[in-house]
């Protein structure tokens, strides 16, 4: 059974970081590409970011390009989100995502 995992939200102010991690488990890691996603209140699912199984590919959603990183640690069957320079618009909850599946989500909030 495919399990993610996320940590790391909080409540930051504008120009502030954070970095999210995404725990997986139930299947072979370093094989499957994998994304984050966010949902805003009120708002639908938002894809942010991939990255290849091994990490050598990376795509990312135009308003976010330069301001977040996407990363994976394969050995630690980990995935990460830095997030630099928040704004209020990127306050949601963000997900994780193998194919179809995605975790619990966990909560950013950016506010002065």
């Amino acid at each position: 059974e495919v399990q993610l995992v996320e940590s790391g939200g909080g409540l930051v102010q504008p120009g502030e970081s954070l970095t999210l991690s995404c725990a997986a488990s139930g299947f072979d890691f370093s094989r499957f590409g994998l994304a984050w996603a966010r949902q805003a209140a009120g708002k639908g699912l938002e894809w942010i970011a991939s990255i290849s199984g091994d990490g050598t590919y990376t795509s990312y959603l135009p308003s976010v390009k330069g301001r977040f990183t996407i990363s994976r640690d394969n050995a630690k069957n980990t995935l990460y989100l830095r997030l630099n320079v928040l704004q209020t618009d990127d306050t949601a909850v963000y997900y994780c995502q193998k194919e179809s599946s995605r975790g619990p989500g966990t909560q950013v909030t950016v506010s002065s």
